[in-house]
């Protein structure tokens, strides 16, 4: 694959790679070692050379593959594609990724499904969703673009927006709630606030109360800790419908009410400011 990138300001192509990007040994090597970095006038064969703002690249990137299965029987709903990420949306019951070598019926089996049957053959999600909550998942179509959202997504440059329908009535109507988390040495999938977990940030806001009594919120995450908005919202005494796993009431389907609505990012290629909603109702 190919694609073209403009120079924001003058600098060689080991500046752009390693600081910029901030890409990895490996992939640097591989690209160095296939030529991929071509410009408007002639092959970049002196990488350390400064190029002037504007300067367009043309990167000729090595096809790579991904170890998950593809499958394409599984439709999935793509709100967000272009040659770097696509944006889909996981069901809920439906795993983020597989858990061991070979399991397929997951979400980024039926995205590499979808890749492949549109000639691409690389495809990794940039974080994942637990298997009960549906929304939006971000995915690189190669392996630079991997790497540069797993670094923003470190340095909390991916916004991520949730809507949960919680029990009762939460006080304050907004808040921050800021808890370290750990695991639950009594349950070996549950997670709880503990003073020696890990540090974990949700901020949550009102945005009406239901009919029966329950309340819908709208939450950001500054982190991304297992099961974080669940552990959080139980911690306050207002488990999200459904999740029977923190204390609420089952639902007859097994389901519980967390969607990911909402995924915003500044394009580290385009520039542009990447807005994908998908409200869904809950």
């Amino acid at each position: 694959m190919h694609w073209f990138y403009e120079l924001q300001e003058q600098m060689t192509v080991e500046e752009l790679l390693r600081e910029e990007w901030g890409l990895g040994k490996k992939i640097v090597h591989e690209l160095r070692m296939a030529k991929g970095v071509t410009h408007d006038e002639a092959p970049v064969a002196d990488w350390k050379a400064t190029l002037p703002k504007g300067t367009v690249l043309r990167f000729d990137w090595p096809d790579s593959d991904s170890p998950y299965t593809a499958d394409a029987d599984t439709a999935i709903t793509v709100l967000f594609e272009d040659e770097h990420f696509l944006i889909a949306r996981k069901p809920k019951g439906m795993n983020t990724h597989p858990n061991e070598p070979g399991e397929t019926g997951t979400f980024i089996n039926a995205v590499i499904g979808y890749l492949v049957e549109n000639g691409h053959s690389y495809g990794e999600h940039i974080h994942r969703l637990d298997q009960g909550t549906s929304g939006l998942v971000i995915v690189a179509k190669h392996p630079a673009a991997k790497n540069i959202a797993d670094r923003m997504l470190e340095k909390k440059l991916i916004s991520r927006n949730y809507e949960a329908i919680v029990n009762g009535s939460v006080r304050p109507a907004e808040g921050v709630i800021d808890e370290p988390i750990g695991n639950d040495r009594h349950h070996a999938t549950r997670r709880r606030v503990s003073p020696n977990g890990q540090a974990a940030v949700t901020h949550y806001r009102t945005i009406r109360k239901e009919n029966n009594g329950n309340t819908r919120l709208h939450l950001t995450l500054e982190t991304g800790r297992t099961h974080q908005i669940r552990v959080h919202l139980a911690h306050i005494g207002n488990p999200i419908v459904g999740d029977e796993l923190y204390g609420a009431e089952p639902e007859m389907d097994g389901t519980y009410a967390l969607h990911a609505y909402r995924v915003s990012f500044v394009h580290p290629f385009t520039h542009a400011k990447v807005v994908v909603e998908d409200p869904i109702q809950l």
